[in-house]
């Protein structure tokens, strides 16, 4: 069995990969947290053939959770939800970071900050290899809770700072002033003269203090954040980043992206700097590649070159995703609602859309895949690649005459695999898609909680007025299967290859009933009462779980 483990943090993800048969971990790089995290874990997912994550959970010298077990168990979370079949085992980890630089340290060769992390996760996977067992295996996935604490963010900006040394520097000439008054009884003549000078000469001494403590700290925000990571006589490839100024942004706007990103120690200190010595410098709108090694003037000098750099992005649609979560992750992208809700119900001249209602959506006709595309693209293009690879699908699998042949309008397959994806596993797929079949031939609902939940995604996506099962199964829609004969009126999700071949091919099987057990197992009956036993046997969690 393949297994990833991921090193979690809250700007790279280290990955580690093994095999549970030879037990040896192998570090293989990072991962970036800059919102396309999600695409490149699905990536290494499908090029490892694995569906099953050790995250290490941070835990204190006490052996206690911390901050950053909690962000860690939400990602699991989040993990669980991004890849459909996910399976998540956690593994204690202490000061893993520090280990695995001491290792590359060791080598005695140039290492990047990607590495440390790569090498902390396999640290984390050589010990869950290490205590495996078959039982860790075949648990129940472990869910992380719905709440989490995030890392406080730390900066001090010069004010800050000048004000504390100024109150220092006064508590200080205040000592001395209170020592000059004692020592008065010993020579009170010639400690007049010396408590004038004092008075004189402590004011200006403070004042210099806090000027040049204030001009050595600010200088030092203008350094590079970290110096090692693209040194100067160093020719390697250093971690970039991408960083984009839009037209209109301000150079306000500028500083505090470059310091949200990592890129500059302070938003503050570098607008200031800016005001004051490069007041004549506009910044070119563009996306640039920075890396850490750079300090501020660079930085302002390649922002007023501008920049030739053709940037690319990848975007993923992920089997099971809905429009909602296609819309959602185009949004963090950038892209306005207006422009993608616009491309969403814009006409695409296909053929196979011909056949759907003319109130329905893209939805199920999105084939999950990855393109690249340049920055600025905009949606409807993408949405019009993600449709060619659709109509390639169908074609060269000939889907159409394949679901006529099962009494179904291509129309009417493809919202049956977009409930057999949301459904089951993938081995299961052709099975789950003839019970379905069988229930549809001799009239009995399909009666899936897929739908159900789809339903209120449409109309109460927060859970607002639907706030229980018994409610949620009443809900009054089309795509509420349980309350409905037959199909639901349109697709549920996008489905993959895998689904939409099962309903062309359905299995040769005759059951009327399945189920997920709680283990992640599938189980089916040809009658009603061997459902039930099956419910009471193996499905005591999944089967309460909320819609």
């Amino acid at each position: 069995m393949k297994i990833l483990a991921l090193d979690v943090g809250e700007k790279r993800i280290g990955v580690a990969r093994a095999d549970s048969s030879t037990r040896i971990a192998v570090p293989v790089g990072v991962v970036l947290v800059d919102g396309s995290e999600w695409q490149e874990i699905a990536k290494l997912t499908r090029l490892h053939n694995t569906n099953l994550f050790v995250l290490g959970l941070p835990r204190s010298n006490e052996g206690k959770e911390t901050a950053q077990s909690s962000y860690v168990r939400v990602f699991a979370k989040t993990l669980v939800e991004k890849i459909p079949g996910a399976r998540v085992r956690f593994q204690d980890e202490s000061l893993t970071s520090v280990v695995a630089e001491e290792r590359l340290k060791s080598r005695k060769k140039r290492y990047a900050k990607g590495e440390i992390d790569a090498e902390a996760a396999s640290i984390i996977l050589q010990d869950f290899l290490e205590g495996l067992n078959i039982e860790q295996l075949s648990a129940p996935d472990v869910e992380a809770p719905p709440d989490g604490s995030s890392k406080a963010k730390f900066a001090t900006d010069v004010k800050t700072a000048a004000t504390e040394m100024r109150d220092n520097a006064a508590h200080l000439a205040k000592k001395e002033i209170n020592k000059a008054k004692l020592s008065t009884k010993k020579a009170k003549h010639k400690m007049k003269t010396s408590t004038k000078l004092i008075t004189i000469i402590t004011p200006i001494a403070v004042l210099f203090l806090v000027a040049v403590g204030g001009f050595i700290w600010a200088k030092h925000q203008l350094t590079a954040v970290d110096p090692s990571a693209c040194p100067a006589d160093c020719n390697c490839t250093c971690d970039t980043i991408e960083f984009a100024v839009s037209e209109g942004d301000t150079k306000s706007m500028v500083a505090d992206n470059l310091e949200s990103r990592g890129l500059i120690r302070n938003a503050f200190v570098f607008n200031m700097y800016l005001k004051m010595f490069k007041s004549d410098v506009n910044f070119k709108s563009g996306v640039y590649l920075f890396n850490q090694g750079m300090d501020a003037d660079t930085i302002i000098a390649e922002l007023e070159k501008g920049s030739d750099y053709a940037a690319t992005f990848d975007f993923t649609i992920i089997p099971g995703e809905t429009i909602f979560d296609i819309k959602k992750r185009l949004v963090a992208l950038g892209y306005s609602e207006t422009e993608v809700d616009t491309a969403l119900v814009a006409e695409y001249d296909y053929t196979f859309l011909r056949e759907r209602p003319a109130w329905a959506t893209l939805e199920g006709y999105l084939f999950g895949e990855t393109h690249e595309f340049y920055a600025g693209t905009a949606v409807r293009e993408i949405l019009d690649t993600f449709l060619k690879g659709t109509e390639k699908v169908l074609q060269e699998n000939n889907l159409e005459a394949k679901y006529a042949a099962e009494g179904l309008s291509l129309y009417e397959g493809i919202t049956l695999a977009s409930v057999v994806q949301k459904e089951s596993p993938t081995p299961d797929m052709p099975t789950v898609a003839q019970v379905f079949l069988s229930r549809l031939d001799i009239g009995i609902p399909l009666g899936s909680d897929v739908t159900v939940s789809y339903a209120l995604d449409t109309i109460d996506p927060d859970r607002q007025t639907y706030t229980d099962n018994q409610a949620a199964l009443s809900v009054d829609s089309c795509y509420n299967t349980r309350l409905y004969a037959g199909l639901p009126c349109g697709p549920i999700s996008n489905p993959s290859l895998a689904a939409l071949l099962a309903v062309a091919e359905p299995s040769e099987t005759s059951y009327l009933y399945f189920l997920t057990g709680d283990d992640g197992m599938m189980y089916y009956g040809y009658t009603e009462d061997e459902h039930i036993q099956n419910i009471r046997l193996y499905c005591h969690d999944l089967c309460n779980v909320s819609l």
